[in-house]
């Protein structure tokens, strides 16, 4: 039986990590009076979600012409309890005009990807257990600044390879083996 977790206007909506940079877990985190449902994702997934987020907000306002600045950023750690209900597999993204709400819904993993295609924004009852939420466009705007500030906080890119350094540094692939170690100039 799919447990399908749905927040309509939670009192909070975030991206959140648990951890280090470096060994950091990403959380998505809907919470709503004492209901709180923490679901794991990947930084990768937290980049791709705001920047979609980003994309479906400028064609709402592209469309209606109607520009809603982001809401009062929230810096705040991560609720507690961080107990993650699931991993992310796929996530969704819709705009529900008649309440003129953003649909984010999040999914834990399936046997094919057929089946999540077929689950994903759908009210069925069987399937994957999934976190949907709506929320008022200045809501998202928020959350894409806070997980692009999430994400930019984590160690900096190689300069050569772009992959993430870090205090020991790492081996690169693009000095090709000439080079053993690029460390961070500090």
């Amino acid at each position: 039986m799919r447990q399908l977790h749905v927040f309509e206007r939670p009192t909070r909506f975030v991206a959140g990590t648990v951890g280090t940079p470096g060994e950091r877990t990403f959380y998505l985190q809907a919470v709503q009076g004492v209901r709180i449902v923490s679901v794991a994702l990947e930084k990768q997934q937290v980049v791709v979600l705001s920047d979609r987020l980003e994309q479906l907000l400028d064609e709402v306002v592209a469309r209606t012409g109607d520009e809603q600045p982001a809401a009062p950023s929230d810096n705040e750690a991560l609720q507690l309890p961080v107990d993650e209900e699931f991993r992310v597999s796929a996530m969704g993204l819709a705009w529900d005009g008649d309440s003129g709400l953003v649909i984010i819904e999040a999914q834990a993993p399936v046997e094919s990807s057929e089946e999540a295609e077929q689950t994903l924004l759908e009210d069925v009852e069987d399937g994957p257990d999934a976190l949907r939420v709506l929320i008022e466009p200045t809501e998202a705007r928020a959350f894409i600044e806070r997980a692009r500030k999430l994400v930019s906080a984590g160690r900096p890119p190689c300069p050569l390879c772009g992959q993430p350094l870090n205090a020991e540094g790492h081996v690169c692939v693009r000095l090709n083996g000439y080079h053993r170690n690029v460390t961070l100039n500090t």
